[in-house]
């Protein structure tokens, strides 16, 4: 049997929510769903940078940007 979930509830802007709704229904996935799956990738992401300061400080860039840290000049 799988685990169980327990509801969490959290305030988001409302432009975020509706990118994120457009995203699911692209996916064909729940808005919760998605919720879900990147919670837990984020999680898993924390515990490895072990503060939310080392975890902000890098990302993964995308394709028009140029190397480097978040935050630091190239």
């Amino acid at each position: 049997m799988g685990e169980g979930k327990a509801q969490l509830s959290l305030r988001v802007r409302q432009d975020l929510r509706r990118e994120m709704e457009r995203f699911a229904h692209k996916e064909r996935r729940k808005l919760g769903n998605v919720g879900d799956v990147l919670l837990e990738w984020a999680w898993e992401q924390l515990q490895a940078a072990g503060s939310i300061d080392r975890l902000l400080k890098f990302k993964i860039r995308s394709k028009d940007e140029k190397p480097g840290v978040a935050g630091t000049s190239p």
